[in-house]
């Protein structure tokens, strides 16, 4: 305080007739002791209330709560000497918890025996707050979702160095963690993933998009809505709550899994009043005053760190390249530090507090991947950060009330690619309209990104979630085709049918839409239902197989797209809100690129490449995911260069169902309560 007194000329310690030394630092420690006080004392009733308003417009009132604090520590000084304007009562308090955070808690962090005793502190506190109570013996399990890393991304960001914390776990003599790939459904996305993997099934989930017949909506993976409904229809066809039923903790994530503890769950943001715990994260989190001066300036940080790495991307003349101006650069800051800053706090918050299993995604990578691309140099640094984050909460597990095991695992990956509209100068839904004899706009349409980050954000603001297009469902003349995309997945549905249209049936209304879309050298292949055959792929140059003649052995015009394509696209087919026409762009197998429908170029949500081959990254002590071990052994340069071996044909590990059972085995084998418990009355009228 003495130092910005003395740069700041409209900060005042002294009186206009001047005080001496000693009572200017009277004055100084007096003012910085009220206002520590203050901050302890007021913050958080402030904090309480403002959670009525919009969470992420709390972040940007921090600094200006901040300097009214300030403004009374200098009323209710007793010298009555201090004075500052109000602009630069807000500089001086932002400065003021910047350095208390920085030597309270950022700089420890990089010291192991300061950090050690800070949490040894906190640990106390809980125990102290429970009576005295030894936490139980038995392990609690912390599932942290990394949002679209990919597996093989996650081995190349090892090998380069960029991942200490998972190469360590990998490495050595004695590796404490072993690395398991796996294979997604056709919708390698997180709405059908994440339910899959929290609620055990993800059926009739066929995209992040799409159209549903018989109610007329547009159901979208993260809109809260939808995120409700479908796990509503999941608790109902499984019958149970989820895999956090027992002392669960759901942070981050689109669905709750059945956890009592949520924060920023999607599927309850669209509750109002009590019922909506999901912002309570944000109170925790921002009660502290350190905490969110530290993160809402690591938030300009990060805005004006995008804005510098787009202008130099335009420079370079990247590609591919898509647009990263308007709110992206504050969309991406949301992501990679208020989401990640607010989780990675409850996370921690969790283990201390002794709970049984925890779940939390990090969305960072998957938003940044989404714009500057899966490998990208941009996509590194929060690679790097992420890694900071494994180490922290690692390092928080050794003085929780109780033993836990880490597991680290991705929902999907992203397969790199310029855009469709880019490469061929018409969107997908413009293809589809020239297909029918429909006109064409000459201007084209942006579609939309399906970033799980920019709904967290739009839900942070209370903004509606539903696009516009969406959320009136389908416009102008019902005999035109609706068309939705999911990465390079698109859906394309006859609103005025009420039923799944046959192939026969589009070829007499439309005789040439699907020869047009399957000779169409951006389309890889499209599933269709058939009158004669049942579900029917169609691939260029008028080859047409039945989907329950397809096998790896015989895949048709799913060739390119490798083992398990023929078993995806059969279990879609019987999903029954299926589009009409299921539409997978092209794959090009030799440099693993797609063709998003979306304005992306790294992009999820069909077949082809790396977006269906996320990882699982478990402990040794935890029984093998699949039949046979996956053994990783040696350097970290030896495991950046090494293949996993998969040994058997009962090794490899497919569907998000699939992981849902490996995850509530491992919790058994915790020792902890079985799982799954019978869903909650709430949950099933929800």
């Amino acid at each position: 305080m003495l130092v910005l007194a003395g740069l700041l000329p409209d900060f005042r310690l002294q009186s206009d007739s001047g005080d001496s030394a000693t009572r200017i630092a009277v004055t100084a420690a007096v003012g910085a002791g009220v206002f520590g006080l203050l901050s302890s004392l007021v913050w958080p009733l402030l904090v309480r209330a403002l959670l009525l308003v919009p969470a992420l417009v709390l972040g940007l009132l921090v600094f200006f709560l901040n300097g009214s604090l300030l403004l009374i520590a200098l009323r209710l000084n007793p010298s009555g000497h201090g004075e500052a304007a109000p602009e630069t009562a807000v500089v001086v308090a932002a400065v003021m918890s910047a350095v208390a955070s920085a030597t309270g808690g950022a700089l420890a962090v990089r010291d192991d025996d300061a950090y050690r005793r800070r949490l040894y502190r906190l640990a106390d506190r809980r125990r102290r707050r429970s009576g005295g109570q030894p936490g139980p013996s038995t392990h609690g399990a912390v599932f942290l979702q990394l949002d679209g890393v990919g597996h093989d991304v996650l081995r190349e960001a090892i090998g380069k160095g960029l991942m200490p914390t998972a190469a360590r776990w990998l490495g050595g003599i004695r590796p404490t963690h072993r690395l398991t790939p796996w294979r997604t459904d056709w919708s390698s996305q997180t709405g059908a993933s994440q339910l899959g993997i929290l609620h055990g099934t993800n059926h009739d989930v066929p995209a992040f998009r799409w159209y549903e017949k018989d109610t007329q909506e547009v159901m979208v993976c993260n809109r809260p809505t939808s995120a409700a409904e479908l796990q509503r229809r999941a608790v109902a066809r499984t019958g149970d709550g989820g895999l956090l039923t027992v002392d669960g903790a759901s942070r981050g994530n689109l669905f709750s899994g059945g956890a009592d503890e949520l924060a920023l769950v999607l599927s309850v943001a669209a509750r109002r009043g009590r019922d909506n715990r999901s912002r309570a994260g944000y109170f925790a989190y921002f009660s502290d005053p350190a905490n969110a001066v530290r993160t809402a300036m690591s938030f300009v940080a990060e805005v004006f760190r995008e804005t510098g790495q787009s202008i130099w991307a335009r420079i370079e003349q990247r590609r591919p390249r898509v647009k990263r101006g308007g709110l992206y650069p504050f969309i991406r800051a949301f992501a990679t530090v208020v989401e990640r800053d607010v989780v990675v706090a409850a996370v921690i918050g969790d283990m201390l507090a002794g709970r049984n299993a925890v779940y939390a995604d990090l969305v960072a990578y998957d938003e940044v991947a989404h714009h500057s691309g899966p490998r990208s140099r941009d996509a590194e640094k929060i690679l790097e950060r992420l890694d900071r984050s494994l180490a922290l909460i690692e390092k928080v597990a050794e003085h929780a009330p109780r033993p836990y095991r880490i597991v680290v695992l991705s929902d999907h990956g992203q397969s790199p690619g310029e855009t469709f509209l880019t490469r061929y100068g018409l969107s997908l839904g413009n293809l589809v309209r020239a297909g029918c004899g429909l006109p064409v706009p000459r201007r084209a349409r942006h579609t939309h990104s399906g970033a799980e980050a920019r709904t967290a954000v739009r839900a942070a603001l209370r903004r509606p979630v539903e696009e516009r297009e969406e959320r009136r469902g389908p416009s102008g003349r019902r005999s035109e085709p609706l068309v939705l995309a999911s990465g390079n997945l698109g859906l394309v549905s006859f609103p005025d049918v009420p039923h799944r249209m046959s192939r026969e049936e589009i070829d007499r209304r439309h005789p040439a839409l699907l020869s047009t879309l399957a000779n169409h050298p951006g389309v890889g292949f499209l599933l269709v239902r058939s009158e004669g055959h049942g579900g029917l792929v169609l691939g260029a140059h008028g080859v047409e197989v039945p989907v329950d003649r397809l096998d790896d052995e015989h895949p048709g015009p799913l060739a390119d797209f490798g083992p398990g394509a023929a078993d995806a696209v059969r279990r879609t087919h019987s999903f029954p809100h299926a589009a009409d026409i299921m539409v997978n762009s092209w794959y090009d197998p030799a440099e693993g690129e797609v063709l998003a429908f979306e304005e992306q170029i790294g992009s999820h949500g069909g077949l082809g490449g790396a977006q269906g081959r996320p990882f699982l990254l478990s402990p040794v002590a935890l029984s093998t995911p699949v039949g046979t071990d996956t053994e990783l052994a040696g350097t970290d340069t030896e495991l950046a260069d090494s293949d996993t071996e998969l040994v058997g044909a009962d090794t490899e590990l497919v569907g998000a169902e699939r992981v849902h059972d490996v995850l509530r085995r491992w919790l058994r084998e915790c020792d902890g309560p079985q799982v799954p418990l019978p869903a909650r009355p709430d949950e099933q009228a929800a």
